[in-house]
């Protein structure tokens, strides 16, 4: 706390209230006596310039274009760690030593299987339904299995709970996708890599042996290392709300999944590939950059800009390159939809209209790309979104219920209905 103070004038009466400072970025007026003193509420729809909790995990810089996990920038942790690191760096605040590497990774590696009567679960959804659905419907089940880790209140729990959920998020987004396309489930393989095992269950099928190649198995690390946290947007919020409520860990995960299913947050790669995919030729790109430059027309280009970035997204930086490596392995000659990705990625870069307005590819462009030359259906974009992202829930699930300050969530309104009135019976109406 500094030494500042914020006041406030309401009528002929002022108020004080004291600033907050954190370790960089925007200080914090600290209202939580404002209605106490005042009886009057603040109204910030969308919780744009409310700071809901205190955290260490994940800070952005929209305007500079940065994004720190636990203090080390998004684009040192892609290029020289791996997921499963970046995991113990999100849920412990440190790097780990060489052993608690190795003993991490060996626990995740040896919780990946799921308990063998979860794949009656799979069997009661239609064969169409979205991986999302499924997955949605699984990590909320997972607390009728795994009763041993639902006791928040015992932190050996919390911890087994939280490595359970890291270890079988891929095994059950694989068993979503393989459900959808009507294969047989593939076992996880504990000689295999956390990104490389997930590739496997998604691709291998009994009658052949599927190879994992090293730059797909690395694009897919990166995947998940990019999406492992971004601060509290709305999914991770909803699961801290969730979580305020002392709801088990697997309910307030299913959740976070809940939420990131609308296409408004999690589904914004699988929206930029529909996009390239409507366009359709290289040659159709000017057609479609005029719609998006009248301001008449409410056409947008899909993949561009951030809300919180208002310089180049960090993790878009890391993602072309990977783009490129994958996209050179693939070949694009003959697919148009990534010959459309590379030109309009060009056109974005060097279009004065773009650059002036900050309207850089994100994230979920390049991923969406990635994603898709990789050979998974836009379906699954969003299921991987989740597996990359539950890592960054549980770490900030911890925090919160490890924090003395917690409360349940409880947001104010504006209420703006009718007054209280009488009751009319039925025949008066």
């Amino acid at each position: 706390m500094s030494d500042r103070k914020a006041k406030l004038t309401v009528g002929d009466k002022s108020y004080e209230f004291d600033i907050l400072d954190g370790t960089v970025g925007p200080s914090v007026i600290d209202i939580r006596s404002l209605y106490a003193q005042t009886g009057l509420f603040t109204y910030d729809p969308g919780f744009t310039s409310t700071a809901a909790c205190d955290s260490s995990i994940t800070y952005i810089d929209g305007d500079v274009g940065e994004l720190l996990y636990r203090g080390y920038s998004i684009d040192q942790l892609a290029e020289k760690s791996n997921y499963l690191e970046v995991c113990f760096l999100l849920l412990y605040g440190e790097l780990p030593t060489a052993v608690e590497k190795e003993e991490f990774e060996s626990r995740i590696t040896r919780h990946t299987m799921l308990h063998e009567q979860m794949h009656y679960l799979y069997r009661g959804f239609r064969r169409d339904a979205h991986p999302m659905a499924i997955v949605c419907g699984v990590v909320g089940a997972m607390a009728a299995f795994y009763h041993d880790s639902t006791d928040i209140t015992d932190p050996e729990q919390r911890e087994i709970a939280s490595i359970r959920m890291i270890a079988k998020m891929p095994t059950i987004a694989a068993m979503a996708y393989k459900y959808s396309i009507g294969q047989p489930f593939v076992y996880p393989r504990n000689d295999l890599s956390y990104a490389g095992n997930f590739l496997n269950m998604c691709f291998a099928v009994p009658a052949e042996t599927y190879k994992v190649n090293p730059i797909i198995e690395r694009a897919m690390d990166r995947i998940f290392t990019l999406h492992a946290d971004h601060e509290q947007n709305a999914s991770t919020s909803t699961v801290r709300l969730s979580g305020s409520s002392d709801a088990n860990p697997f309910a307030c995960i299913a959740a976070g999944v809940a939420c990131l299913w609308g296409p408004a947050h999690g589904g914004a790669n699988e929206a930029a590939l529909n996009m390239l995919r409507a366009i359709g030729t290289p040659d159709r790109i000017p057609e479609f950059v005029a719609k998006a430059k009248d301001k008449n027309d409410p056409f947008r280009l899909m993949g561009f800009g951030h809300r919180v970035y208002k310089s180049y997204d960090p993790r878009a930086q890391v993602m072309q390159e990977t783009a490129r490596e994958v996209l050179d392995l693939m070949g694009i000659e003959n697919n148009p939809t990534l010959q459309v990705a590379r030109e309009l990625e060009k056109i974005a870069l060097e279009d004065e209209y773009f650059v002036t307005r900050k309207l850089y590819p994100n994230v979920d462009f390049y991923s969406g790309i990635i994603l898709d030359a990789i050979g998974f259906p836009t379906s699954m974009f969003t299921a991987i979104f989740a597996l990359s992202r539950t890592v960054g829930w549980i770490a900030q699930w911890k925090e919160m219920i490890g924090d003395p300050q917690k409360k349940i969530g409880r947001p104010r309104q504006l209420y703006d209905g009718s007054r209280r009135r009488d009751y009319v019976p039925l025949t008066q109406r």
